[in-house]
C-alpha cells in the first residue's frame, strides 16, 4: 500500500484563528507542526499552537476565544504519546504548556508537579526521596497533565490509586478550580475532563519507605519494558484489552503480527504495538488499525477498542472506544 499525501487542507477557522494569534504575539504560532510534537513523529499541522508559560497566558488565551465569539475545536497537547494526528492535521487551537509548568516538589509524604512534568522524571524524583507510588510512571512517557486526562497507568497501577489533589483551568470559561479527584470520574485510561479543561498542577499521595527499594523498582521497570516492548515511533498499546484477554495476543491469533500497510507496521516485537516509518503518513497507521480491528472482529467475533486518540481523521471512531492523549 502506497502512502498518499494529503494536499494542505482548507483553513476554515482562518479569520478566528489569526485574530487569537495576534492576541497571544509570538505565544501563537499558525500551522505549527502538531504530529512532529507526537511519539508517532507523524501527522499535520496545527490550525493554531498556543504555548503557555503561566496561568495569566492561560487567562489571556480565555479572552481571545471569547474576544473572537465563535466555537473552535481545542485540543490540550502534553507529551503526544498517546495521540495519533491524522495527516489533515487539526483545524482548531492546541494549548501545549511550557517549562514554566515544568517542575516537581517534593514534600513529606507527597509529590507536587506542575502539568509539563515528565512522569518518568516525577519518577524518579519521587524514588530518590524515598517515596513510593510512583515508581511504575518510570514507564510512561507522558506529562502529569496528560496523565490526568487519560487516567495514566501501568504495572498494576495508575493515575486513580494516587491522585490527591489537582488544579485545573478551563480556557473556555475561565474557570479555575483545585479539588481533589473525586470530581474527575477517573476511568480506564479516561475522565471527565472537558476538552478545554488545562490541568495546571497535580499532587500525589506517597508512601514513605525505602529508597533503594524505590530506585530497584524503577530500574526493574525500565529494563522490562526495554526487553518487552519495542522502540522507534509509536504511542504505546494501539487496543484496550479485552475482559480476560490481550489484545496482542488478539492480533497475533489472526495472523497480523509484522503486517506491513504503507508506512506503518504492526511490530514484530509486539502485535498491540504499530511502528510509523520516519517521514511516513498518519493515515497510514489509522488504515492499519482500522484493518486490525476488522479482521479481528471477523475472525474472532472481538470488536477492539482503541486507546490510542486520533485527532483530524474523517472517519473517527465513537468517543466511547477511545483513550485520552498523554
Amino acid at each position: 500500500m502506497v502512502s498518499t499525501r494529503v494536499p494542505r487542507p482548507a483553513d476554515p477557522y482562518g479569520a478566528s484563528l489569526d485574530a487569537i494569534a495576534d492576541t497571544m504575539g509570538d505565544r501563537g504560532t499558525r500551522r505549527a507542526p502538531l504530529g512532529a510534537r507526537t511519539t508517532y513523529r507523524v501527522g499535520g499541522e496545527a490550525g493554531l499552537l498556543v504555548e503557555v508559560q503561566t496561568e495569566d497566558d492561560l487567562l489571556d488565551l480565555h479572552g481571545a476565544l471569547v474576544g473572537v465569539g465563535a466555537a473552535l475545536p481545542l485540543l490540550v497537547l502534553g507529551e503526544g504519546s498517546n495521540l495519533l494526528v491524522a495527516d489533515a492535521g487539526f483545524p482548531g487551537v492546541v494549548v501545549r504548556l511550557g517549562s514554566g509548568f515544568d517542575w516537581v516538589e517534593i514534600r513529606a509524604t507527597s509529590v507536587r508537579a506542575g502539568a509539563a512534568a515528565k512522569l518518568p522524571v516525577v519518577a524518579r524524583k519521587s524514588a530518590a526521596a524515598a517515596l513510593h507510588g510512583l515508581e511504575w510512571c518510570v514507564g510512561v512517557p507522558g506529562s502529569v497533565g496528560g496523565a490526568l486526562r487519560m487516567n495514566a497507568g501501568g504495572h498494576g497501577s495508575d493515575i486513580a490509586t494516587v491522585l490527591a489533589r489537582y488544579r485545573v483551568f478551563d480556557v473556555q470559561t475561565g474557570e479555575v478550580l483545585e479539588q481533589g479527584p473525586e470530581h474527575l470520574a477517573l476511568g480506564y485510561r479516561s475522565s471527565s475532563l472537558r476538552e478545554s479543561s488545562v490541568v495546571t498542577w497535580a499532587e500525589f499521595s506517597l508512601d514513605r519507605g525505602d529508597k533503594a527499594r524505590a530506585e530497584q523498582a524503577v530500574s526493574d521497570i525500565v529494563r522490562w519494558r526495554r526487553e518487552n516492548q519495542p522502540g522507534g515511533s509509536n504511542a504505546g498499546s494501539v487496543f484496550v484489552n479485552p475482559e480476560g484477554d490481550s489484545a496482542g495476543r488478539l492480533v497475533e491469533s489472526v495472523g497480523l503480527k509484522g503486517l506491513r500497510m504503507g508506512s506503518a507496521q504492526v511490530s514484530p516485537k509486539h502485535a498491540n504495538f504499530i511502528q510509523a516509518d520516519r517521514g511516513g503518513s498518519a493515515d497510514d497507521v489509522w488504515q492499519l488499525i482500522a484493518h486490525i480491528r476488522a479482521e479481528v472482529l471477523a475472525q474472532t467475533g472481538v470488536a477492539l477498542a482503541t486507546e490510542v486518540r486520533t485527532v483530524g481523521f474523517s472517519d473517527q471512531p465513537s468517543p466511547s472506544s477511545q483513550g485520552r492523549e498523554s
